[in-house]
């Protein structure tokens, strides 16, 4: 009841209670947009890395992005039997440390913490990594930030460890 008469008097004093940041893993739930994602990190046993301290840096496919691979593709990445190939996928995609919008585009390339690089590449507002053009950028977690991008990120074919 005090909890309650507190949260009264803040809200009546016009104050506000700001609510703890969420983890990565709970920033894509909440968005709504990440629902392969999440799936796919649950699937791949990394929700307690992405929810741990971080900071880590996500470009983060979003459903319509999944969607455009050749169909079977996720159900298939999705099996246990393929759980190796899903987690350097989604370590793919994922750089460590909380790099903002503003220093990703004064990068050429970043090192995933799969331990391949993507390459950045920014023209006017456009940023694109890989193949994959950045449509949203510096969602904040409390382990790290989320980018938007729209569509899934394969190695690059100049990557030695694609050949």
């Amino acid at each position: 009841m005090a909890a309650a008469g507190l949260v009264g008097m803040a809200i009546a004093a016009g104050g506000t209670l700001a609510r703890a940041p969420e983890n990565i893993v709970e920033t894509a739930v909440a968005a709504g947009q990440f629902k392969t994602l999440t799936a796919a990190i649950n699937a791949a046993g990394l929700t307690k890395t992405l929810e741990g301290p971080g900071p880590f840096t996500v470009f983060a496919p979003t459903d319509a992005a999944f969607a455009k691979l050749p169909a079977g593709t996720v159900d298939n990445l999705l099996k246990p039997e393929n759980k190796a190939q899903l987690v350097a996928i989604l370590t793919y995609h994922v750089v460590p440390g909380a790099v903002m919008a503003a220093d990703v585009v004064k990068l050429m390339e970043a090192k995933t913490v799969n331990g391949k690089t993507v390459a950045v590449h920014a023209t006017g507002s456009s940023v694109m990594v890989n193949n994959a053009r950045v449509t949203g950028t510096d969602i904040p977690a409390s382990n790290g930030v989320i980018h938007v991008i729209d569509s899934v990120l394969c190695r690059r074919p100049t990557d030695p460890a694609h050949q």
